[in-house]
């Protein structure tokens, strides 16, 4: 589909939706009438597989700088948020469909008891659409008032008779029940999907994203949609920026708020508070379990170097909870955030300013040393966790150079490597994706030390 036929689908316009292998006409709800400033719902934001409720952080920036009370807002962060191979099976440090659905059902409790409002709005990237759509229908939605599902598989990742257990199966018992009927939505809430034009590497015909090229999945781009709901085609955006891209926040707060935002930019304030929370990978597994006695450094470093500015600007250990900070910062400051765990590397986070307060700074520790990096002196990491790069789409350049692990064409990679010798340890690695620039200090192997310059756009 080409940038021109993008379109919002309003109750009075018929469109061909394709859903796996069947094409039939979808009659799309239209969006409410636009609420005065007091009725803007709460908003819950549910992230995707494997991830934390930190990628919500400019969604979050940008719906304060539109008048949005950060008290009325919430990212949750499920505690395992990988999804099972087979739904009903259980799996160490892997969620079922139903664990999602009770755990965003108590978030959503937790969130009309804080605000006292009766109905909230509720807004998920990729998997997090899931417990979306399963509260709303199986889980007493009643008290939604728009669903926001941002580059969500709704009718699979594949379509197979292969593998029926899994939750991205669109044949499967999950995906099969929530679609079920002529309209795929639940009346009374407002839908609004927002979609790829082409690269979301999770609608795709060829089964190669899913390992398996050459066949047939059975998902176009359009699998996204849903009938009765309003579906828009955002343009050349891929998977995750469907979610956490300004052209996306655009079309979230226009639906939940009934208007245009003021702005996109965000606006920063005079000082910044950070913290959040230290999460573990128990076997390898990506969780948003708490970790105990890790050690959490945050130094000012200059912008041109990634040299330490004086000493920390703030350090805390690790309770029970996880919870790190709050650490004290200007707008203006690039920052780096070390991070030490029994177990894992010691993982140095470089970052851009934060241009205002965020309480989800959750932190990661790297992936560990591996066979790859035997004979490296220091492991440099470039990662975008809200979208991946895009070549020859974006400008991504590490240490000066087009990296060779990411494939071009459809967006797949959000993480690429630089290893270095070990003469080079401590010197300066610049890390630049379109207009973001990044400054890291490449740390010796030696001392199980990583170097993540993490962007935040």
């Amino acid at each position: 589909m080409s940038l021109s036929r993008r379109t919002i689908l309003r109750s009075a316009g018929i469109l061909p939706l394709v859903a796996g292998n069947f094409s039939f006409p979808v009659l799309a709800q239209t969006a409410p009438t636009a609420p005065a400033a007091t009725e803007v719902p709460p908003i819950l934001l549910v992230h995707g597989n494997g991830e934390q409720a930190a990628l919500w952080i400019t969604t979050l920036w940008r719906m304060e700088s539109n008048g949005v009370p950060r008290d009325r807002m919430f990212a949750i962060n499920f505690a395992d948020p990988l999804a099972r191979t087979d739904d009903k099976v259980e799996q160490a440090n892997r969620s079922s469909t139903e664990d999602q659905r009770r755990e965003l059902g108590d978030a959503i409790k937790e969130l009309k008891s804080r605000t006292g409002a009766s109905r909230i709005a509720l807004v998920g990237n990729s998997r997090g659409g899931y417990p979306i759509r399963n509260y709303i229908k199986n889980g007493g939605g009643a008290d939604v008032s728009h669903a926001v599902l941002c580059g969500v598989p709704n009718h699979g990742v594949y379509d197979w008779d292969e593998g029926l257990g899994g939750e991205f199966n669109g044949r499967g018992p999950f995906l099969r029940g929530l679609n079920e009927g002529e309209s795929e939505v639940t009346p009374g809430t407002a839908f609004l999907t927002l979609r790829s034009d082409g690269i979301d590497k999770y609608a795709q015909a060829d089964g190669r994203f899913v390992g398996k090229p050459g066949t047939p999945t059975g998902i176009t781009s359009e699998g996204p949609a849903l009938n009765g709901a309003t579906n828009l085609v955002l343009g050349a955006v891929d998977h995750r920026e469907t979610a956490y891209s300004p052209r996306a926040f655009r079309e979230v707060y226009k639906f939940i708020a009934g208007r245009e935002p003021s702005r996109i930019e965000i606006v920063p304030e005079t000082q910044v508070k950070l913290s959040g929370l230290v999460t573990g990978t128990p076997g390898g597994v990506q969780t948003n379990r708490p970790v105990l006695g890790a050690s959490v450094d945050v130094f000012r470093v200059s912008a041109e170097t990634g040299e330490r500015v004086g000493g920390p600007i703030h350090s805390s250990k690790t309770g029970a909870d996880g919870h790190w900070g709050p650490a004290q910062a200007d707008p203006t400051w690039y920052l780096e955030i070390e991070l030490t765990s029994t177990g894992s590397v010691t993982t140095h986070f470089y970052r851009s300013p934060f241009p205002r307060s965020s309480d989800i700074v959750h932190l990661r520790a790297a992936r560990p040393l591996g066979p790859a990096d035997a004979g490296a002196g220091a492991v440099v990491l470039m990662s975008r966790p809200r979208g991946y790069f895009g070549l020859p789409r974006d400008v991504v350049l590490i240490d000066g150079k087009e990296p060779s692990d990411v494939k071009p064409g459809v967006p797949t990679d959000s993480v690429t490597t630089l290893r270095l010798s070990a003469a080079e340890a401590g010197r300066p690695v610049v890390a630049l994706f379109n207009e973001e620039r990044i400054v890291a200090r490449a740390w010796p192997a030696s001392e199980n030390r990583i170097a993540v310059a993490e962007l935040t756009y």
